[in-house]
């Protein structure tokens, strides 16, 4: 079986002095192998298709049998990595906490600990007689969340 450990260093090699970075390496028992990396600005064919090549450059066919595929972290998916975070600062996104609430809000912060999310919400204030939209930040560690993802807007 490959092991995920040699991958990931493969990948990392590739990675190198280029501006992209990686977001999960798996290995399935079967030797199935995904490779998910990400950029700021959208990861373009090519560049997967020269990850793939150099991966399988590295690995021999003839000692192991494997399916390989290189992608991008998918659109609409949960961040897995800090990187994604930092990316979509100032983008839509929707938070599901462990306690099961979900809101959604614009990205306004990220450090190592944790991230803010500007939320519009109804406030009634005092002397009005319908409740106004305010945006309220909310902090987030990691820990309190099961999952953050980039919402996707046609407006």
């Amino acid at each position: 079986m490959i092991e995920k450990s040699t991958v990931t260093k493969l990948v990392e090699e590739w990675l190198n002095g280029k501006n992209y970075f990686l977001v999960d390496v798996s290995v399935s028992p079967d030797d199935k192998i995904v490779v998910e990396i990400d950029h700021a600005e959208g990861v373009w064919i090519e560049d997967c298709v020269e990850l793939s090549r150099y991966i399988e450059s590295k690995l021999n066919r003839d000692e192991e049998d494997y399916e390989l595929e290189v992608g991008s972290a998918g659109i609409g998916q949960p961040f897995k990595v800090l990187q994604q975070y930092y990316n979509h600062i100032d983008c839509d996104v929707e938070v599901l906490t462990k306690a099961g609430r979900k809101l959604t809000g614009v990205l306004k912060d990220v450090n190592e600990d944790n991230f803010v999310v500007g939320v519009q919400k109804k406030i009634k204030t005092e002397g009005s007689k319908r409740p106004q939209l305010i945006e309220e930040d909310e902090t987030f560690t990691y820990d309190d969340i099961k999952y953050t993802k980039y919402l996707i807007s046609f407006k």
